[in-house]
């Protein structure tokens, strides 16, 4: 049993297509005390940090991720929902995250581009990943669909699992213990997405 959160930040329509696709049903939930009921976790995305720990909060969700995150089961969070799960934002002032991951979430450093790049890094790039189950029976140069203004920093090396280039090489994928994290969106990245999608429901 799969749980996808209702925060009112994401399409979830899109993320509950990709599991159909894969013939595995899906709940959409916007009710806290029902987290615990399920054997994983998504978190999706989409719009800024604040707005969407707000959201979080109004709706009493911070406390039950967390403790759904200690349970050990496994969770996802997929691009702003992987941002929501670091400590803070620098996105339109400072915010605090989730915490489950140590580590910031900051703007693309443009003074490192070149003319030719631009923000946000919309489109398909390459993720450059490490050994995981995550990717397992992925291409390690694969491409997937990003698109994102701000970027994750961890404290502990450990945690990145995947890198990508845009003027510089920042982190795009993460994993501590039980909870994960995908910058780009696996739902719109087609079969090596779905490959994700996939290594996800088999966790």
């Amino acid at each position: 049993m799969i749980a996808i959160v209702d925060y009112n930040m994401g399409n979830l329509a899109s993320v509950q297509n990709a599991f159909a696709k894969l013939g595995k049903n899906t709940t959409v939930v916007d009710n806290p005390l029902d987290f615990s009921k399920y054997d994983k976790l998504v978190l999706p995305g989409v719009g800024a940090f604040g707005d969407a720990m707000d959201h979080l909060r109004e709706r009493n969700m911070v406390n039950a991720i967390k403790e759904f995150a200690k349970s050990g089961k496994p969770m996802i969070g997929i691009c702003l929902g992987m941002q929501l799960l670091f400590e803070s934002s620098e996105e339109f002032g400072q915010h605090e995250g989730l915490g489950l991951i140590k580590g910031h979430v900051k703007a693309f450093d443009e003074l490192k581009f070149s003319k030719s790049l631009k923000v946000p890094h919309m489109g398909w790039n390459r993720v450059f990943t490490k050994e995981h189950l995550l990717f397992h029976g992925v291409d390690k140069n694969h491409y997937l669909y990003f698109v994102h203004t701000f970027h994750v920093t961890c404290k502990d090396a450990n945690d990145i699992i995947g890198e990508t280039e845009y003027g510089y090489k920042f982190t795009s994928a993460v994993a501590h213990d039980n909870i994960m994290g995908i910058q780009p969106h696996p739902e719109k990245s087609h079969e090596n997405g779905l490959k994700i999608i996939e290594n996800f429901i088999k966790l």
